[in-house]
């Protein structure tokens, strides 16, 4: 756009409208400037100008209309189709074009400013040594990476210098509000980077932030919202008195009701309201919704807090430096309490109070619990549940990201490499225990908590049922997968893994589920500087992303080479038909297990306080109109429907599978 002084008319009409300049020369304006709506403004430094004509919705009579009114202007360059009213002081900024900016107390940015990118944050540790720097384009995965792999000295040194070279970036540029931007009602904004569309509305402070949002995934600030050090990514809402210092906000987030948060990072679709969290990593989809609750120098995902869920990772010694790792699907009940350190494994329920450290991360799917002082585990009992299974369904669906690039990698598989891994191991020490348990050993104490004799065996046979799940169900998508009209006679080439077949470990990165060897490729190539910005680092992790059914499918034929003495596409028909078979029947009685744990939820004790001045018939009509009966239970529809097609699917498959030699 080019830009052209006011004239000595132009300058005479501002004056009439009650505008100011101590130098009119600094003001700049584009070439149908027209000084109709700039009314009651002070200009100050070098000022540049749009055009400000019609109303910002055309053809909305309630609309306002553009230009400057009521306020002061210093340093700024302002685009076309603003409105810009009782505005006391904005100053350093470049406001695109259709923005609102509305009775604000100070909207102001100075040189030297990165906007909150770069601001470390001591997350999982609160003593230090896992600060992780955040900036606007921050995943949870390259979080994970920065934060827990400090065993790799050279790695972390190599990242967080990527880190920094994009945060050194941010530096030179001059803070912009974007367009579509309405802001309204706020009292200070110093050096915050405001994304197109984003939404301040009442908000007291934000300060040294980065507001990333997109006309698909606006942010939302709202009520008495006081913000320092942050970034905030599209999707987002903040508001109800939420208070943030050094804080990360993930895409498709909600915080609000007082919540308060200090050095922690919030992934996607986190939600978060009434408590508190200090150094906590919440990865994608933790949520805590209650007062009372603290989080507190812990990783979790895929997380439920409780009401009045505690930690406390200060023994009184060193200092507040222990840490507590709660792995996918973890919850917690109703005022537990984790003494840290502690590891808790995937998919557990924790209720109680525990004072002791104790690792169940080999244990995926249990209950721990709290027994005559101290914590007890119960193995897989959390697998056929009801809870895990609508968690597993629900949080897909609830996926809040509408920006068209989603930058948290996330893997939503209930049952996966990882967890099949977590099984696998369970399984043999399980085993070993029940090898040496005698009838004068009531419990087993292992890693700091204690296993009852008896559920030695009986929790082994349900992870082995898990176990012939996945590996079934994944025999079955590489067939069900096949091209239309492949010949019978070449399936077993379908069946040929693309990658060399490979049982070593796999990891949880935030979301992102994935062998360690192509992470260990990963941070070779950081180390080596192969990867040499934030960008390739990410365009990597979505190489593992997509390629997930790959490496997937390659780890399960490793498993079933061990266990069969053949790779599948070896194996004669009768032992893929076996293994299509254990998935029928497995995974239709662990179906079976959680409709039987669904109709708990309508048997008469759950109908207590039901038709409260009735009989049992009043109660019983009142339960059936507020929550419906069993056998019309969407979900429990859903998961009959699901074991019905798991049959025939499996019975089509078996039939195919006769026809191969």
């Amino acid at each position: 756009m080019k830009f052209r002084h006011l004239t000595n008319e132009e300058i005479h009409e501002l004056t009439a409208h009650g505008c100011f300049s101590e130098n009119w020369d600094q003001i700049m304006v584009c070439e149908d400037f027209s000084t109709v709506n700039i009314r009651n403004t002070h200009f100050e430094g070098n000022i540049k100008l749009g055009s400000y004509s019609g109303r910002m919705e055309p053809g909305n009579p309630a609309s306002r209309p553009c230009g400057i009114f009521n306020s002061s202007i210093a340093d700024c360059e302002i685009g076309d189709h603003v409105h810009i009213s009782d505005v006391r002081n904005l100053s350093g900024y470049n406001v695109e074009g259709d923005v609102e900016i509305i009775n604000i107390g100070s909207v102001m940015a100075g040189n030297g400013s990165s906007f909150g990118n770069g601001t470390e944050i001591e997350v999982v540790n609160e003593g230090g040594g896992r600060e992780l720097p955040i900036y606007d384009r921050l995943s949870a995965q390259i979080a994970y990476l920065t934060v827990f792999y400090r065993h790799d000295p050279l790695f972390t040194k190599n990242m967080l210098g990527l880190i920094g070279h994009y945060c050194a970036s941010k530096r030179t540029g001059k803070a912009v509000i974007k367009s579509g931007a309405r802001i309204s009602n706020t009292l200070v904004i110093r050096n915050v980077c405001i994304g197109n569309c984003t939404i301040i509305s009442g908000a007291s402070l934000l300060e040294e932030g980065t507001i990333i949002s997109c006309r698909e995934a606006p942010v939302k600030i709202g009520t008495g919202v006081m913000a320092r050090k942050f970034i905030i990514q599209s999707g987002s809402e903040v508001d109800g008195g939420a208070i943030l210092e050094k804080t990360f906000v993930g895409q498709g987030v909600k915080m609000g009701k007082q919540f308060s948060s200090e050095n922690s990072a919030f992934f996607a679709n986190c939600e978060a309201f009434h408590g508190e969290a200090c150094s906590l990593f919440a990865g994608p989809y933790s949520v805590t919704h209650h007062k009372s609750t603290l989080l507190i120098a812990s990783c979790t995902s895929f997380f439920n807090a409780g009401s009045g869920t505690n930690q406390s990772n200060h023994m009184y010694k060193l200092g507040p430096v222990h840490q507590g790792i709660l792995e996918r699907g973890s919850k917690t009940g109703s005022f537990s309490y984790l003494l840290l350190p502690g590891h808790i494994g995937a998919y557990s329920v924790v209720v109680g109070k525990h004072y002791s450290n104790f690792d169940t991360s080999d244990f995926p799917f249990s209950y721990i619990t709290e027994g005559k002082g101290r914590s007890e585990l119960t193995p897989a009992m959390n697998l056929f549940t009801v809870g895990t299974r609508r968690d597993a369904d629900k949080w897909p669906a609830r996926d809040r990201r509408t920006d068209p690039e989603k930058l948290d990698l996330i893997h939503f598989n209930l049952l996966n490499p990882y967890i099949a891994g977590k099984i696998i191991t369970g399984m043999a020490l399980l085993s070993d225990l029940s090898e040496k348990a005698t009838g004068k050993q009531d419990y087993f104490h292992h890693k700091g908590i204690y296993i009852h004799r008896l559920l030695l065996k009986t929790t082994r046979k349900y992870y082995e049922m898990a176990l012939k799940i996945f590996l079934g169900q994944e025999l079955a998508r590489r067939i069900m997968t096949a091209e239309p009209g492949f010949p019978v006679a070449e399936i077993r080439n379908w069946l040929k893994s693309e990658l060399v077949p490979d049982r070593g470990k796999w990891v949880d990165l935030a979301g992102l589920l994935s062998p360690v060897s192509a992470v260990n490729g990963i941070t070779e190539a950081v180390k080596s500087g192969e990867i040499s910005s934030t960008e390739e680092l990410e365009k990597r992790l979505a190489s593992i992303y997509k390629n997930y059914l790959s490496f997937s499918w390659s780890w399960c034929s490793a498993v079933i080479r061990d266990q069969e003495g053949s790779l599948p596409e070896d194996l004669p028909a009768c032992g893929l038909i076996k293994i299509i078979e254990d998935w029928k029947s497995n995974a239709v009685k662990l179906n079976s297990m959680i409709l039987k744990d669904a109709e708990k939820e309508f048997d008469q004790g759950s109908r207590i306080g039901y038709g409260i001045d009735g009989d049992q018939a009043a109660r019983d009509e009142d339960f059936s109109s507020v929550r419906g009966e069993y056998e019309r239970n969407k979900f429990v529809a859903g998961l009959r429907k699901e074991s019905e097609e798991i049959e025939g699917q499996a019975d089509k498959m078996i039939s195919l599978l006769k026809g191969i030699s």
